[in-house]
This record gives structure tokens, sequence and C-alpha cells, in this order.
């Protein structure tokens, strides 16, 4: 997820109600029962992605650093029930600490 996380941040996460393009989640890999991750949400319920509609329970992540991210490139769209947290904010080591952006979505 370089930049906006690199190795060694820390971070506050929450659960939100509901999750937006552009956040920074924490997901579990569907392969991996158990591995979490940590990408963005590129495309929501309903969004056309590539050339394939987004199922009414489906969302597409992607790592910002697209060489070396496992993402739905990869596995295909996830469920909502493996989204399990937003990234909010970097506190940890004190000269990174700040919001994570909601920005940056890749068309």
């Amino acid at each position: 997820m370089a930049p906006e996380l690199v190795p060694g941040d820390q971070a506050l996460v929450a659960t939100p109600a509901r999750y937006g393009r552009g956040d920074v989640v924490v997901v579990e890999h569907p392969g991996r029962p158990g591995y979490e991750m940590v990408k963005r949400v590129i495309g929501l319920p309903g969004d056309a992605v590539g050339d394939r509609v987004l199922g009414d329970d489906e969302f597409w992540v992607e790592g910002d650093f697209e060489a070396a991210s496992t993402d739905s490139r990869q596995f295909g769209p996830v469920a909502g029930e493996r989204l399990k947290a937003k990234v909010l904010l970097i506190y940890w080591p004190p000269q990174r600490r700040r919001r994570v952006s909601g920005g940056r979505p890749r068309p």
C-alpha cells in the first residue's frame, strides 16, 4: 500500500456503517481465511469494473503499489463480510502520524 502505508506503520481502524470508494480497508483474503490485508476500495456494489458489474454485496479492492499487490485483479471481487475495518489514521511512527486518505481511487 505504499506510499499510503509502509512497513512499520501502525494504524487505528474502525468498523464503519458502510464503506466508500477510495477507503483504505482491512480485508480478509477470500482464499485464505483469517489472513488479513490492507487494500483500497476501488469498486462498490453495482459499479462496472473492467468488463463486469459488481453484485449487490461485492467490492473491488486493489493495493496502491500495483507491481507487488495481490488483490481483486487476481482473486476477483470480495464479499462485504470480508471487509473488516476502515483504516483511519497512522499513529506510529510519530513522524508519519496523519489521517489516512480516502482519496486517490483509480478509475
